[in-house]
Protein backbone atom coordinates (compact mmCIF):
# COMPACT_ATOMS: atom_id res chain seq x y z
CA UNK A 1 0.00 0.00 0.00
CA UNK A 2 1.04 3.70 -0.34
CA UNK A 3 0.28 7.14 1.15
CA UNK A 4 -2.22 8.88 0.73
CA UNK A 5 -3.09 12.69 1.40
CA UNK A 6 -6.27 14.20 2.46
CA UNK A 7 -7.03 17.61 2.29
CA UNK A 8 -10.07 18.92 4.21
CA UNK A 9 -9.45 15.66 5.95
CA UNK A 10 -11.24 16.65 9.51
CA UNK A 11 -15.21 16.10 8.56
CA UNK A 12 -17.54 15.22 5.83
CA UNK A 13 -15.75 13.93 2.87
CA UNK A 14 -12.45 14.24 3.52
CA UNK A 15 -12.77 12.27 6.67
CA UNK A 16 -14.75 9.44 5.15
CA UNK A 17 -11.58 9.17 2.78
CA UNK A 18 -9.53 8.71 5.52
CA UNK A 19 -11.73 6.11 6.27
CA UNK A 20 -12.13 4.00 3.35
CA UNK A 21 -8.20 4.37 2.38
CA UNK A 22 -6.90 3.57 5.85
CA UNK A 23 -9.26 0.38 5.58
CA UNK A 24 -7.10 -0.46 2.38
CA UNK A 25 -4.36 -0.26 3.95
CA UNK A 26 -2.99 3.15 2.90
CA UNK A 27 -0.99 5.17 5.53
CA UNK A 28 -2.84 8.68 5.66
CA UNK A 29 -1.61 12.32 6.01
CA UNK A 30 -4.66 14.41 7.33
CA UNK A 31 -4.42 17.55 6.32
CA UNK A 32 -7.36 20.71 7.74
CA UNK A 33 -7.29 23.75 9.78
CA UNK A 34 -8.45 21.72 12.77
CA UNK A 35 -5.64 20.17 15.32
CA UNK A 36 -7.98 18.39 18.32
CA UNK A 37 -10.16 16.50 14.91
CA UNK A 38 -7.06 15.47 12.95
CA UNK A 39 -5.25 14.17 15.91
CA UNK A 40 -8.43 12.49 17.24
CA UNK A 41 -9.07 11.13 13.67
CA UNK A 42 -5.67 9.98 13.83
CA UNK A 43 -5.81 8.04 16.54
CA UNK A 44 -9.05 6.21 15.42
CA UNK A 45 -7.67 5.28 12.01
CA UNK A 46 -4.17 4.08 12.97
CA UNK A 47 -5.80 1.66 16.24
CA UNK A 48 -8.23 0.48 13.90
CA UNK A 49 -6.48 -0.70 10.90
CA UNK A 50 -2.91 -0.25 12.16
CA UNK A 51 -1.23 2.42 9.65
CA UNK A 52 0.73 5.40 10.02
CA UNK A 53 -0.69 8.39 10.42
CA UNK A 54 0.54 11.89 9.76
CA UNK A 55 -1.33 15.11 11.31
CA UNK A 56 -0.93 18.33 9.04
CA UNK A 57 -2.93 21.28 10.58
CA UNK A 58 -2.76 24.32 7.76
CA UNK A 59 -5.14 26.76 6.70
CA UNK A 60 -4.49 26.31 2.72
CA UNK A 61 -5.64 29.95 1.68
CA UNK A 62 -2.52 30.68 3.83
CA UNK A 63 0.86 31.00 1.80
CA UNK A 64 3.14 29.68 4.35
CA UNK A 65 0.72 26.61 5.24
CA UNK A 66 0.23 26.07 1.88
CA UNK A 67 4.09 25.74 1.19
CA UNK A 68 3.86 23.51 3.87
CA UNK A 69 1.60 20.95 2.24
CA UNK A 70 3.39 20.81 -0.60
CA UNK A 71 6.85 20.41 0.67
CA UNK A 72 5.61 17.27 1.97
CA UNK A 73 3.84 16.13 -1.34
CA UNK A 74 7.24 16.62 -3.08
CA UNK A 75 9.37 14.75 -0.34
CA UNK A 76 11.08 12.47 -2.49
CA UNK A 77 12.32 10.30 1.00
CA UNK A 78 8.22 10.00 2.06
CA UNK A 79 6.57 9.25 -1.22
CA UNK A 80 2.54 10.47 -1.69
CA UNK A 81 1.28 7.84 -4.01
CA UNK A 82 -2.60 9.11 -3.37
CA UNK A 83 -3.78 12.85 -3.34
CA UNK A 84 -7.06 13.70 -2.17
CA UNK A 85 -7.92 17.62 -2.95
CA UNK A 86 -11.17 17.90 -1.20
CA UNK A 87 -10.86 21.16 1.39
CA UNK A 88 -13.51 23.28 0.30
CA UNK A 89 -16.48 25.81 1.43
CA UNK A 90 -19.54 27.76 0.24
CA UNK A 91 -20.66 31.17 -0.33
CA UNK A 92 -23.85 31.60 1.04
CA UNK A 93 -24.98 35.14 -0.77
CA UNK A 94 -25.16 36.20 -4.43
CA UNK A 95 -21.65 37.46 -5.66
CA UNK A 96 -22.93 41.06 -5.42
CA UNK A 97 -23.37 40.79 -1.72
CA UNK A 98 -20.12 38.62 -0.89
CA UNK A 99 -16.56 41.04 0.23
CA UNK A 100 -14.57 40.31 -3.19
CA UNK A 101 -12.02 39.71 -0.23
CA UNK A 102 -14.03 36.52 0.79
CA UNK A 103 -14.56 35.83 -2.73
CA UNK A 104 -10.80 35.73 -3.20
CA UNK A 105 -10.62 33.41 -0.30
CA UNK A 106 -13.03 31.18 -2.09
CA UNK A 107 -11.15 31.11 -5.38
CA UNK A 108 -7.46 30.12 -3.61
CA UNK A 109 -9.19 27.37 -1.95
CA UNK A 110 -10.67 25.94 -4.47
CA UNK A 111 -8.13 26.40 -7.13
CA UNK A 112 -5.06 27.44 -6.58
CA UNK A 113 -4.56 25.26 -3.45
CA UNK A 114 -5.59 22.07 -6.09
CA UNK A 115 -3.31 23.09 -8.61
CA UNK A 116 -0.41 23.53 -6.28
CA UNK A 117 -0.93 20.35 -4.34
CA UNK A 118 -1.24 18.67 -7.55
CA UNK A 119 2.08 20.57 -9.08
CA UNK A 120 4.05 19.00 -5.85
CA UNK A 121 3.12 15.60 -5.82
CA UNK A 122 3.18 15.18 -9.68
CA UNK A 123 6.23 14.56 -10.35
CA UNK A 124 7.05 12.18 -7.61
CA UNK A 125 4.08 10.10 -9.13
CA UNK A 126 5.63 10.56 -13.35
CA UNK A 127 9.23 9.40 -11.69
CA UNK A 128 7.67 6.33 -9.95
CA UNK A 129 5.15 5.72 -13.14
CA UNK A 130 2.27 5.53 -11.04
CA UNK A 131 -0.36 8.05 -8.66
CA UNK A 132 -3.71 8.94 -7.94
CA UNK A 133 -5.09 12.02 -7.80
CA UNK A 134 -9.30 12.34 -6.88
CA UNK A 135 -10.11 16.54 -7.06
CA UNK A 136 -13.82 16.76 -5.42
CA UNK A 137 -15.29 18.76 -6.97
CA UNK A 138 -19.49 19.08 -7.29
CA UNK A 139 -22.30 18.06 -9.88
CA UNK A 140 -22.51 22.45 -9.40
CA UNK A 141 -19.36 22.36 -11.91
CA UNK A 142 -21.83 21.64 -14.71
CA UNK A 143 -24.66 23.88 -13.78
CA UNK A 144 -24.17 28.06 -13.92
CA UNK A 145 -24.52 28.84 -10.11
CA UNK A 146 -22.01 31.21 -9.05
CA UNK A 147 -18.17 31.20 -8.67
CA UNK A 148 -18.95 28.06 -6.27
CA UNK A 149 -19.88 26.60 -9.93
CA UNK A 150 -17.27 28.25 -11.66
CA UNK A 151 -14.80 27.12 -9.41
CA UNK A 152 -15.73 23.79 -9.33
CA UNK A 153 -16.06 23.88 -13.48
CA UNK A 154 -12.19 25.05 -13.46
CA UNK A 155 -11.10 22.03 -11.02
CA UNK A 156 -13.21 19.93 -13.66
CA UNK A 157 -11.57 20.73 -16.82
CA UNK A 158 -8.05 20.79 -15.05
CA UNK A 159 -8.90 16.89 -13.98
CA UNK A 160 -10.39 15.73 -17.26
CA UNK A 161 -6.86 17.41 -19.11
CA UNK A 162 -4.54 15.84 -16.82
CA UNK A 163 -6.06 12.45 -16.38
CA UNK A 164 -6.25 12.20 -20.41
CA UNK A 165 -2.31 13.75 -20.63
CA UNK A 166 -0.79 11.72 -17.33
CA UNK A 167 -2.93 8.15 -17.69
CA UNK A 168 -0.31 7.51 -20.37
CA UNK A 169 2.26 7.88 -17.45
CA UNK A 170 0.53 5.62 -14.83
CA UNK A 171 -1.56 8.64 -12.84
CA UNK A 172 -4.84 8.43 -12.82
CA UNK A 173 -6.48 11.93 -12.11
CA UNK A 174 -10.22 12.01 -11.22
CA UNK A 175 -12.77 14.89 -10.94
CA UNK A 176 -15.71 13.47 -7.89
CA UNK A 177 -18.79 15.70 -9.03
CA UNK A 178 -21.53 14.80 -6.42
CA UNK A 179 -25.07 16.30 -5.49
CA UNK A 180 -25.96 17.35 -1.76
CA UNK A 181 -24.30 15.21 0.72
CA UNK A 182 -25.09 14.70 4.21
CA UNK A 183 -22.05 16.36 5.72
CA UNK A 184 -21.45 19.89 7.92
CA UNK A 185 -20.70 21.93 4.92
CA UNK A 186 -23.93 23.54 4.22
CA UNK A 187 -24.58 23.96 8.27
CA UNK A 188 -21.21 25.38 7.74
CA UNK A 189 -21.79 28.15 5.50
CA UNK A 190 -24.94 29.28 7.37
CA UNK A 191 -27.61 27.97 4.35
CA UNK A 192 -31.21 26.66 5.38
CA UNK A 193 -31.33 22.69 4.05
CA UNK A 194 -35.74 21.56 5.85
CA UNK A 195 -36.88 22.35 2.37
CA UNK A 196 -34.68 19.84 0.88
CA UNK A 197 -36.52 16.80 0.01
CA UNK A 198 -34.67 13.63 1.75
CA UNK A 199 -34.48 11.91 -1.67
CA UNK A 200 -31.93 14.47 -3.27
CA UNK A 201 -29.15 13.54 -0.52
CA UNK A 202 -26.52 11.47 -0.92
CA UNK A 203 -24.39 9.56 1.81
CA UNK A 204 -20.37 10.25 2.32
CA UNK A 205 -19.54 6.80 2.22
CA UNK A 206 -21.20 5.88 -1.00
CA UNK A 207 -20.10 9.23 -2.55
CA UNK A 208 -16.56 8.37 -1.61
CA UNK A 209 -16.52 4.37 -2.92
CA UNK A 210 -17.83 5.49 -5.95
CA UNK A 211 -14.69 7.89 -6.43
CA UNK A 212 -12.05 5.99 -5.55
CA UNK A 213 -13.55 3.04 -7.71
CA UNK A 214 -13.85 5.48 -10.84
CA UNK A 215 -10.22 6.87 -10.39
CA UNK A 216 -8.92 3.19 -9.74
CA UNK A 217 -10.75 2.47 -13.24
CA UNK A 218 -9.06 5.71 -14.61
CA UNK A 219 -12.59 7.58 -15.06
CA UNK A 220 -11.80 11.46 -15.15
CA UNK A 221 -15.09 12.18 -14.20
CA UNK A 222 -17.46 10.56 -11.00
CA UNK A 223 -20.62 11.42 -10.53
CA UNK A 224 -21.91 9.32 -7.83
CA UNK A 225 -26.09 7.91 -8.11
CA UNK A 226 -28.43 7.68 -11.67
CA UNK A 227 -30.14 11.01 -10.05
CA UNK A 228 -27.22 13.23 -10.30
CA UNK A 229 -25.90 11.40 -13.78
CA UNK A 230 -29.46 12.85 -14.76
CA UNK A 231 -28.70 15.80 -13.36
CA UNK A 232 -25.41 15.99 -15.57
CA UNK A 233 -27.23 14.62 -18.68
CA UNK A 234 -30.08 17.42 -17.98
CA UNK A 235 -27.05 20.26 -18.02
CA UNK A 236 -26.44 19.66 -21.40
CA UNK A 237 -29.63 20.56 -22.95
CA UNK A 238 -31.64 22.61 -20.99
CA UNK A 239 -31.39 26.60 -20.82
CA UNK A 240 -29.36 28.48 -18.40
CA UNK A 241 -32.49 30.12 -17.02
CA UNK A 242 -34.09 27.36 -15.81
CA UNK A 243 -30.53 25.41 -14.69
CA UNK A 244 -29.36 28.43 -12.39
CA UNK A 245 -32.15 27.41 -9.90
CA UNK A 246 -33.62 28.72 -6.98
CA UNK A 247 -32.16 31.57 -4.63
CA UNK A 248 -30.06 29.76 -1.71
CA UNK A 249 -31.94 30.14 1.56
CA UNK A 250 -30.19 31.66 5.27
CA UNK A 251 -31.06 30.40 8.33
CA UNK A 252 -33.37 32.20 10.24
Amino acid sequence: MTTALITGASSGLGAEFARQLAAQGHDLVLVARGQDRLDALAKELGGRHGVATEVLAADLTDPVDLGTVTTRLADPSRPVGILVNNAGLGLLHDFHHTPAEEEVHHLRLHVEAALRTTRAVLPGMLARGEGRIVNVASVAAFLPRGTYSAAKAWLLAFSRWANVHYRRSGVLVTALCPGLVRTEFHARMGMETRWIPGWAWLRAERVVRDGLRDNLAGRSVSVPSMRYKAVRAAAAVLPDRVLGGPARRPER
